[in-house]
């Protein structure tokens, strides 16, 4: 019996989902996630992602209030 979580295919994942997955690739946590799952992330990489996560969609927010206003 096989033990990993099928890694979706990149359509498949909700576009609101899409990023966490690209920052657990930047980290180098992305084979966990296949592997274990996002449980299987110690909190400190889960931190790691969410702030990054934010700090992102704040920007993009940002970004487009300011590209309205031009």
């Amino acid at each position: 019996m096989n033990d990993k979580k099928r890694m979706p295919r990149w359509e498949e994942i909700p576009e609101a989902d899409r990023m966490k997955y690209e920052i657990a690739k930047e980290l180098g946590l992305l084979d966990v996630v296949r592997e274990k799952g996002w449980k299987g992330l110690s909190s400190k990489d889960t931190g790691k992602i969410g702030g990054m996560l934010a700090g992102r969609r704040r920007q993009k927010k940002e970004n487009t209030a300011s590209a309205g206003t031009e």
